[in-house]
């Protein structure tokens, strides 16, 4: 007879401590996992309003840039935090509170192991609903289904149900008490499918003793209907712990009072609006002695130490009448009473809020959260960012945090939130090595890269080269047609670009008599890898990505032979612009940058996750408005090669310069300081489904490129 979820835990939290003493251990090692700078983001947003502020603040972050304060990939921390810089991180959460604990004194980033003061998260709530994205384009709308990597995120599917869910959140759950702060504190937001399950696993990871409070958010009012027969669902579950009870951070938050409390403080004096606490012991009947000097003692004595009741009417604060119940004055606060357990106070999502998130949660609800347990300037996060709700309200009150997501579309809408609240500049992360880990969780930690590429080239249908011209195992190949083509299997711990190119047209030309055409997988791309292959512009070279999320599939389908079949290697996205312009102003001080988009290949449909009705209504798209495909695009004036540094962005949704909510504009115009000898400009594209495409050009002064 299968074990019960209740037998089954203890099991569950032991492997749980497995997974998260192994990430612990390996902190100290060569091989840590790490976060890589993907964008440095200095909200800025294109805007045909040119109203001063925004173009004083444009001014700003491009000063900033030029004069170096912002040169650094990554500021140290140190003691000042000034130095600190917050951080959107796409990825698993599991990586990426490895990294932070981890550290990287080689970027400047110390380990935050101790460091945060507060952590809130939203976890999916082991619903099986199926969340899919809705990506809505000019005259169409798709649904795409998420991928393997982002299932957890989206549709809340694990193959044992709730154990499963419990294995997911265990691990995490000892990392976030690792990197909170000892007098830190952490909300975990769940429902009635695991809330109670969970709560136990609280219990053993962060100890009784730790716990705080059960609140009851009433939020949105669940089915209605008549068929629903039983309590009408309206409210969620946040747990309270606190790491430890040494001197927490917290400070007073309040809810307004009830109407009924305008009968119950229904006296007033010189100080105020008031209601009368009863003070005297049980029992008592009420009836006052007079002591004989000027003060009142009821029958059965005060519940509180004489003395103190005596200081109080010295005070003038006990409010006594011959035969009545003498009372405490009690002044109505003007901010609203202590804030309780249970917050009916704090609705659902407003019209104007919602930024049309599924599990979006109001900006009301994490501003109390903050504001309770966190000081100013102080450190908060959110491992299951979503819609990016902690960040942007953190950033109105002035904490400071970070913020990670496993899915592509939720990262996008942090992003575009929080420029749209021209937050300051920020730091957008992947995890690096990504792939390298889930090979380690799918193959074990001693695998080693060319089992993984035998493993890719099994998956492309190339048979591998003999051990002698293959001692990298990442070469293979295929016949058929009378052309002979050699495969090259990329790292997936490296940067496919130039280089790697070079590399493989050589082996294409010189190995075993040479070959007629070669064909390169990649896992991850230099940035103007497009570039790179228009200047070889060799016809007998194919670029193709190997699926992010293999691996992932992998590990579920359970066999390589299982999944044969159904991997599809798609082609590269690319972005081309126009020649960019370039002009000084009369003065010298000043230069103007025109850049306009000229065109963008998304990566191949079928790649995508849609079936066949969505994906014929994506390819009608890309015919016509290739450009639509654009979610985000971004500029760099002066690229050093290593960080982007985005100065100005634009995207869907930001109406602020045309009015149009499904296209971005395709003319960016700044206005830089000045610089001698030629810019090294880079733009940066983000489709609707998440990939990205960068191109970088040398513009001269006259425009000439």
């Amino acid at each position: 007879m299968a074990k019960s979820l209740l037998e089954q835990l203890p099991e569950i939290v032991a492997r749980g401590r497995q997974v998260a003493e192994k990430i612990l251990e390996s902190l100290e090692g060569r091989h840590r996992v790490g976060l890589q700078t993907r964008e440095w983001v200095l909200p800025s947003k294109d805007s045909k309003v040119s109203d001063w502020i925004s173009s004083s603040l444009r001014q700003q972050s491009l000063a900033s840039v030029q004069g170096g304060l912002f040169g650094a990939v990554q500021p140290a921390l140190g003691d000042a935090d000034a130095a600190w810089r917050n951080r959107l991180i796409y990825g698993d959460n599991l990586l990426a509170m490895a990294a932070l604990l981890a550290g990287d004194l080689e970027s400047g980033l110390p380990s935050l192991r101790g460091k945060l003061d507060l952590i809130y998260i939203d976890p999916p709530f082991d619903s099986k609903a199926d969340y899919r994205t809705k990506v809505t384009l000019p005259g169409v709308e798709l649904e795409q289904k998420p991928t393997v990597i982002e299932q957890f995120a989206y549709s809340d599917t694990w193959s044992d149900g709730t154990a499963s869910y419990l294995e997911m959140i265990t691990p995490r759950l000892i990392l976030m008490r690792e990197l909170l702060s000892d007098t830190g504190s952490i909300y975990v937001h769940l429902d009635w499918h695991v809330g109670h399950y969970v709560k136990l696993v609280l219990d053993e990871v962060f100890g009784r003793e730790c716990f705080v409070n059960e609140l009851i958010w009433q939020g949105a009012i669940g089915d209605t209907s008549e068929k629903n027969k039983k309590f009408i669902k309206s409210h969620d579950t946040l747990f309270f712990y606190r790491k430890t009870g040494n001197d927490p951070v917290w400070t007073d938050v309040f809810q307004a009072f009830s109407d009924a409390s305008d009968k119950l403080y229904n006296k007033e004096d010189a100080g105020g609006v008031f209601r009368l606490a009863p003070i005297d012991n049980p029992g008592g009947g009420g009836y006052i002695y007079d002591l004989g000097y000027g003060e009142k003692m009821p029958r059965n004595g005060y519940r509180m130490p004489e003395e103190t009741a005596r200081e109080w009417i010295r005070q003038g604060i006990l409010f006594v009448e011959f035969g009545k119940v003498p009372g405490k004055k009690l002044y109505k606060n003007p901010e609203g009473v202590r804030c309780r357990d249970v917050w009916a106070d704090i609705r659902s999502l407003q019209g104007s809020e919602s930024i049309g998130y599924a599990t979006q949660k109001p900006s009301a609800l994490l501003e109390r959260i903050i504001k309770a347990s966190c000081p100013e300037g102080g450190l908060v996060a959110d491992f299951f960012g979503g819609s990016g709700t902690t960040a942007a309200v953190a950033e109105r009150l002035g904490r400071r945090w970070i913020t990670s997501d496993l899915g592509k579309p939720a990262c996008m809408i942090m992003r575009k939130r929080l420029i749209d609240q021209n937050a300051q500049p920020f730091l957008y992360q992947a995890i690096g090595d990504y792939q390298v880990e889930a090979a380690k969780n799918t193959l074990g930690r001693s695998f080693r890269i060319g089992d993984l590429s035998q493993i890719v080239l099994s998956l492309f249908g190339a048979l591998p080269l003999a051990e002698e011209d293959n001692p990298l195992r990442n070469l293979g190949s295929i016949a058929g047609g009378g052309v002979r083509t050699l495969v090259y299997a990329d790292s997936p711990n490296k940067l496919t670009g130039a280089a790697t190119l070079k590399k493989a047209l050589a082996q294409r030309d010189s190995l075993l008599g040479g070959w007629d055409k070669v064909v390169v997988l990649g896992w991850n791309f230099e940035p103007n890898i497009g570039e790179s292959i228009d200047a070889l512009n060799d016809p007998g070279l194919e670029v193709l990505v190997i699926p992010p999320d293999l691996l992932d599939r992998l590990k579920k389908k359970g066999s390589l032979e299982k999944l044969r079949g159904s991997v599809r290697f798609a082609s590269l996205q690319y972005l081309k612009i126009k020649p960019v312009q370039r002009q000084r102003s009369a003065d010298g001080q000043q230069e103007n940058l025109k850049v306009n988009l000229a065109n963008y290949v998304l990566l191949s449909p079928e790649a995508i996750n849609l079936d066949d009705d969505n994906r014929a209504k994506l390819q009608q798209v890309i015919n016509v408005e290739p450009l639509a495909m654009i979610e985000y695009w971004a500029v760099d004036p002066d690229y050093d090669g290593q960080v982007f540094r985005s100065v100005w962005q634009d995207y869907r949704g930001n109406v602020d310069n045309d009015g149009d909510p499904l296209r971005v504009v395709t003319e960016a115009v700044l206005q830089v300081p000045a610089k001698t000898g030629p810019r090294r400009v880079c733009v940066r594209a983000v489709d609707v489904f998440g990939f990205e495409a960068e191109v970088a050009v040398n513009v001269g002064v006259e425009g000439a490129q």
